[in-house]
């Protein structure tokens, strides 16, 4: 990923803080046909390796699993992103000289992708990520609540999959590149938006 300096994130935590607030990442796979790609959430484990270990699940219908996988996977998380228009920059008032541009977060996760057909592995996997999703209601909706030969079935439809990280790139491109004052009208500007991702990204503006 092409990451000028001024926009690298090298922190761990607030790398790691990006990926778990993704509800939906993008595995990629270079094959012998093609690049592969799959949206579906991932849970960090976080102690498990230098970087963390990634893990999820794809229906056994998908390809991706079964084609040989060229070099690493990545993994691919999106954070709060938002337009940034040229009319909330000083500098538009004093040269005119100003385009348009774009603010995001994302974070790459590279590593060797394992897939799984497993019984007890894929259990293990949906109960976390089950667990993971469901930990903000009021009733959390537990695996174990649906008839036990029901869950066996449908684990046979689908297939895990281990991604153990080997390499990250992060990239937080917030306006650093811009004077101050630029960066103070976009956050003024995002602040005032009615978009909750775009009022995120003001949040996130170097003052």
């Amino acid at each position: 990923m092409y990451t000028p300096p001024a926009f690298i994130d090298d922190d761990r935590d607030s790398i790691h803080a990006t990926m778990r607030a993704a509800r939906l990442a993008n595995l990629v796979t270079a094959t012998a046909d093609g690049p592969q790609v799959t949206p579906l959430p991932l849970l960090l484990d976080a102690g498990e390796g230098e970087h963390g270990t990634l893990y999820g699940h794809v229906a056994r219908a998908n390809p991706q699993w079964r084609l040989p996988v060229v070099g690493a996977a990545v993994a691919v998380f999106m954070g709060p992103d938002a337009y940034i228009t040229p009319s909330w920059y000083q500098t538009k008032q004093e040269t005119g000289k100003v385009v348009p541009t774009w603010n995001y977060v994302t974070v790459h996760a590279h590593g060797p992708v394992e897939f799984f057909e497993d019984a007890e592995r894929l259990m293990a996997v949906v109960t976390r990520l089950t667990a993971l999703h469901e930990a903000s209601r009021a009733r959390p909706w537990e695996v174990s609540d649906a008839p036990a030969d029901y869950i066996a079935a449908q684990l046979r439809g689908i297939v895990g999959l281990r991604l153990p990280i080997s390499r990250i790139e992060a990239k937080k491109k917030m306006s650093q590149n811009r004077p101050e004052a630029d960066r103070l009208g976009v956050a003024r500007g995002l602040a005032a938006s009615d978009r909750p991702d775009e009022r995120a990204v003001a949040d996130l503006i170097p003052r």
